[in-house]
């Protein structure tokens, strides 16, 4: 009776997990799901989100049809706080993610409506690093030109890298960036260079200049004043890093801090509360894509630079960031809170 009773748990278990497999396959054939960005159209982050929208699809059972919405506002506040309060939390809605979303938190930024690490993280498409980057013509040759003359830099909300990486270099290193606010997304930044409103932009991953403006960098038509990663990448080893400026222990672990979020630079996430056969869904889809050869070799085609990292790994990366000593972070605050050289 005994050994009965075991083995039919053991075939009802079997039943079970079944059919509990079966509904996380049959769940996506009717469904479409969202990938959202919080720019504009035409950047990086809204060609990355769409170039996976068209192949990511084919590796989630059912074959769902994925579209992109784009949600601009605050450097992706508005978007990140919609897949927090708003978004259908059955995992048919996806955000490529602000590469700064962890900071901004960890720092209790105005209008930070969302915890990041309730996020489930679904994959991570390249670790490049940003760009304090201005347009050629302007006089500015290096950063030490930058800290014997204004020079004014496009942004988009107060919460984005574009606004604080230049408001660090300016408390750390000296610069004299004086940040233009406001704009919608990178796009818009840099057509504002183009028509000289804007001397440069505060932030840029090399793979995404690549990737956009693949023409500018032939050309000669960006000087790079400053890298923010936590080591000099090969291509930019002329190239200071912002933690290079830092001349104390602390500055030097806020400078590092900032940087960090590099490691997730185009990262895809869901909201909380997903199913866990679904999360393991869309992470083997997101894997899958990643490696599959159709989708390599349309992003060979844009120049897309691909250098991947698994849900997992991004989930560690945002916990390391929000979870910061508080000395650390509080440093950050102090000097992003400056708001020197700032023009809204």
């Amino acid at each position: 009776m005994h050994r009965f009773t075991v083995a039919s748990v053991g075939v009802l278990l079997l039943v079970f997990s079944w059919i509990g497999s079966a509904r996380a396959n049959d769940f996506y054939a009717t469904k479409t799901i969202t990938i959202v960005v919080g720019f504009s159209a035409g950047g990086d982050y809204d060609l990355r989100a769409r170039l996976l929208s068209r192949h990511m699809g084919r590796h989630i059972p059912g074959t769902p049809t994925i579209v992109v919405r784009n949600l601009p506002g605050a450097g992706g506040v508005v978007a990140t706080n919609w897949l927090a309060k708003v978004a259908p939390r059955d995992g048919t809605s996806l955000l490529m993610a602000s590469q700064n979303t962890p900071l901004i938190q960890a720092l209790r930024t105005p209008g930070v409506e969302f915890d990041a690490r309730q996020f489930i993280w679904i994959g991570n498409t390249t670790d490049s690093p940003n760009l304090i980057s201005v347009w050629e013509g302007r006089g500015i040759k290096n950063i030490e030109d930058a800290r014997t003359r204004e020079v004014s830099i496009g942004a988009t909300g107060v919460g984005s890298s574009s606004y604080y990486y230049p408001l660090a270099a300016n408390l750390v290193g000296g610069t004299k960036f004086k940040i233009v606010t406001g704009y919608p997304g990178g796009s818009d930044i840099n057509l504002a260079m183009e028509r000289g409103e804007v001397d440069g932009r505060g932030s840029n991953s090399l793979a995404a200049w690549k990737a956009t403006r693949p023409d500018w960098l032939a050309n000669n038509k960006l000087i790079h004043l400053v890298q923010i990663a936590l080591i000099r990448h090969p291509e930019l080893k002329d190239i200071p890093l912002l933690s290079d400026f830092a001349t104390t222990v602390i500055d030097q672990q806020a400078m590092r801090l900032i940087a960090a979020e590099t490691g997730m630079a185009r990262a895809i996430t869901t909201t909380p509360d997903v199913a866990g056969d679904r999360v393991g869904l869309l992470r083997s889809a997101f894997d899958a894509t990643i490696a599959d050869r159709e989708f390599l070799a349309e992003a060979e085609q844009l120049a897309f630079d691909i250098a991947p990292t698994k849900g997992e790994n991004v989930q560690k990366i945002v916990q390391d960031i929000i979870n910061a000593p508080t000395a650390v972070v509080e440093r950050v605050r102090q000097i992003l809170e400056s708001s020197v050289g700032v023009k809204n």
